[in-house]
């Protein structure tokens, strides 16, 4: 079983989008819906999107799609701008890359400098060469059961796609990739959608996606733990890159 488990995992974290309905699961069937991976980051052979500068809000601004590439190919995932030259997204998006581009809203190419990944959660820190379009505001509390949600990403590396829902849940991490606690929407996400963020009412960043649950659910970070690893010199390294 253990050797099953681990097999899982590492086909999880790879990026591979698998459905574990049978056989050794991640993590067994529960009342809550349950995440069956993290969010792969979606393989894609092109970055193209459609360059307009209208018909955009504030939210959706802020929203980045990222390509990353890596020893074993390449990957689509999302993320968002905290300021002119720094971005967030999940750790597992891109803890793998060799390098790292972005796409903005209208289309615009940014180039990555550096990427550096949290061990303590599925968070990464992305810094730009080329300024980005617009940055979000972090929320100053975690959403509660029943608030309002807005996830803003890039599916399945398409088009920019905006979702709503209600957080529902609050619980450890059955996939144990955050050590603290995470939270659960009925927004929903696909592929693609690792490293969207969260939004609260007031259109704040609220939280982080980084795993998809069965019937529609969405797992994020919370925005506390977010803040925390931002405002610690120590919680982000480098990222490991292939070998």
């Amino acid at each position: 079983m253990r050797a099953c488990e681990a097999a899982v995992r590492a086909a999880l974290l790879g990026g591979a989008l698998v459905v574990l309905v049978a056989g050794c699961g991640v993590v067994p069937g529960a009342p809550a819906p349950v995440p069956t991976s993290v969010v792969p980051p979606l393989a894609s052979p092109s970055m193209a999107a459609a360059r307009s500068g209208d018909g955009f809000d504030d939210e959706q601004r802020i929203a980045l799609r990222l390509r990353a590439v890596s020893c074993d190919g390449l990957a689509t995932g999302s993320g968002f701008a905290v300021d002119a030259h720094t971005l967030v997204t999940a750790r597992h998006v891109v803890d793998d890359a060799t390098s790292v581009q972005l796409s903005t809203y209208d289309g615009h190419d940014a180039l990555a400098t550096s990427v550096r990944v949290a061990a303590a959660a599925d968070l990464a820190v992305v810094r730009t060469r080329d300024a980005l379009p617009a940055a979000s505001a972090l929320a100053a509390d975690d959403p509660e059961v029943g608030d309002d949600v807005t996830v803003v990403g890039y599916p399945l590396g398409r088009a920019l796609d905006v979702t709503t829902g209600h957080v529902t849940a609050v619980l450890d991490d059955p996939l144990d990739e955050n050590t603290g606690v995470v939270m659960i929407a009925d927004a929903t996400v696909e592929p693609g959608s690792s490293g969207s963020p969260v939004l609260d009412d007031e259109g704040h960043v609220a939280g982080v996606v980084y795993a998809k649950g069965r019937y529609g659910s969405t797992y994020f970070v919370p925005v506390s733990t977010l803040r925390s690893m931002l405002d610690d010199d120590d919680a982000f390294v480098p990222a490991p890159g292939c070998s």
